[in-house]
This record gives structure tokens, sequence and C-alpha cells, in this order.
């Protein structure tokens, strides 16, 4: 299996992000999803095998389950002619559209930087949560909390009163709305495969031929989202299938989480590498098209 961390094609280039690399086909984006891994916002040199095949795939999956939820940018998972062969299954063309500058993050359990803001404060993205909650403790009712959306560094999370003062009241509550509802949605499905979805974030955007929203670039990836093994998660232990297996192991480093990156052991490369394949297999139920 080809690991590949970068991308280079005769096309006109679009965006380089952590994980995927855009390029132009005519009116629409060529969006590939590559093999490499970020955390703390640090993308490291080890690509994770079989990761962008997992990504899109996943991403296209949800994409189809929740279209009547809310319209979303996928036009096709055919590779152009005349590209290379290392693109089928890791790529989608896609709508160009506007994003819109908010991570919308939901949180059905308390865990990560909110169970975090949560010891600090008793609240988590100005929302008050109730005293005595643990990490991982099931919320009463699944929370909104968006953050920003940096082009480097850090997102911050924001208040509702700040995230309504960036987009907008109407917008606001739109996203919000079209959150929770995909979080919902995703998360009873999840936990009938045996998942937990704790939590995870949307991005949406504005197609430019019209003023309507849509959802963009991944859906409840192991990259976007927090999934649990529900058997375990009953017995009181988060053992999680997605990318914070590397970050509990960065946790363990001298590392300041600051470029340059850590060498990633390969067992830690693997062990990542079979839980996103664990996660995909579950919710899916078939086997990855590589």
């Amino acid at each position: 299996m080809e690991i590949i961390t970068n991308t280079h094609l005769p096309l006109p280039f679009v965006r380089k992000g952590k994980v995927r690399d855009s390029y132009s086909v005519d009116d629409k984006i060529l969006m590939i999803s590559t093999d490499r891994l970020s955390a703390f916002d640090v993308v490291f040199e080890e690509g994770i095998p079989y990761k962008g095949h997992v990504l899109n795939q996943l991403s296209a999956f949800w994409f189809d389950r929740t279209k009547h939820i809310i319209a979303n940018h996928l036009l096709d998972l055919k590779v152009p002619p005349n590209l290379p062969p290392f693109l089928n299954g890791r790529s989608m063309l896609v709508k160009s559209a506007i994003p819109v500058r908010l991570e919308c993050v939901v949180r059905g359990y308390l865990t990560g930087g909110g169970y975090t803001d949560y010891k600090k404060t008793g609240m988590v993205g100005g929302i008050a949560l109730p005293s005595g909650l643990k990490n991982g403790s099931k919320l009463e009712t699944p929370i909104f909390t968006p953050s920003t959306k940096a082009e480097q560094g850090h997102d911050e999370p924001l208040t509702p009163g700040q995230a309504i003062n960036l987009v907008g009241s109407q917008t606001y509550e739109q996203l919000k709305q079209k959150s929770l509802e995909l979080y919902s949605f995703a998360h009873d499905y999840a936990l009938s495969k045996g998942l937990v979805l704790a939590d995870t974030k949307f991005e949406f955007g504005y197609l430019k031929s019209e003023e309507k929203m849509i959802l963009i670039d991944e859906a409840l990836t192991p990259d976007s989202s927090r999934y649990w093994l529900r058997e375990k998660y009953d017995q009181g232990v988060l053992e999680s299938l997605d990318k914070q297996y590397v970050r509990d192991y960065l946790e363990t480093l001298k590392w300041n989480k600051q470029p340059p990156a850590p060498k990633l052991p390969q067992e830690v490369v693997q062990k990542t590498s079979d839980r996103y394949l664990s996660a995909y297999m579950m919710l899916t139920g078939k086997e990855l098209s590589v």
C-alpha cells in the first residue's frame, strides 16, 4: 500500500491543508485526502497507511446518509481521466463553496479540551454544565460549542455571543440547528454499530451561485470526531478509534507541541491505521476500497 503525504498534479493548485490537497478542475474542486497526520496543529512526517482512503470514503458514506438533513458538496468519487491511479479511493470532486469561518463543534460527552475547560470553570464554550461530571460523562443534551477557523495555529473557542458577532444571528442559528441534527443522527447510528460518537466538528459553506448553505470538507471521520467502543464505554473505559490514540502517545513525550514534530514509532503508526480501519468497518459494514 503506497503511503501518500504529498501530491503534485498537472492541475491548478487551490489549497494545501493539514491533511487535504485541493486542485481546480473546471468549475469544480478535486479534493484529495492524503495520509498526512496532524496533531496539536502540527503535521507529522510519517503518513498513516489507509488514512486518506478512510477519510475520503467515510465522508462519502456520511454525506450520502445525511443529505436529508442538509445538502453537501460531494459531486463524484470518480477521478478525472489522465491523473495518477493513487488518487482512486482517496479523492472526490466537490462543488466550489465559500466557507463559513466557523468550526461547528458538537459535544455529546465531556472529554478533551471541553473537559479541560470544565475542570477550570465549570463551563464549556460559555455554557454552564452541572457539577460532578467526569471525563467521558454523557451530557444531558448535546451542546454546540463553535470555535474560530484558524488558517494557522489553534482554533479558539467562542461563546455564543462571540460566534453571533462573527457570523450573524441568522447564520449562527442555522449552523447550530444543522450541526445538532447531524450529530444526533450520526450518534444514534454509530451507537447501533457499537460505537459512541463523543463529539465531532462540521464545516459549512455557501455555493457561489446561490445563497444556499451546504456541508463541506469532511464528515464524521476519525480525524474530526471522537469515537469510543461502546462495549468498553459501558465498562467505564474510553477506548478510542480515532486520532486520540496519537494524542495520548504524544502526551507521554517531552515535546512542546511546536514544530518540528517528533518521530512516530512504527507501532504507533500501525495502531493508528488499525483504529481508523476498524472505525470504517464498524460504521459502514464493508471493506475499504483501495
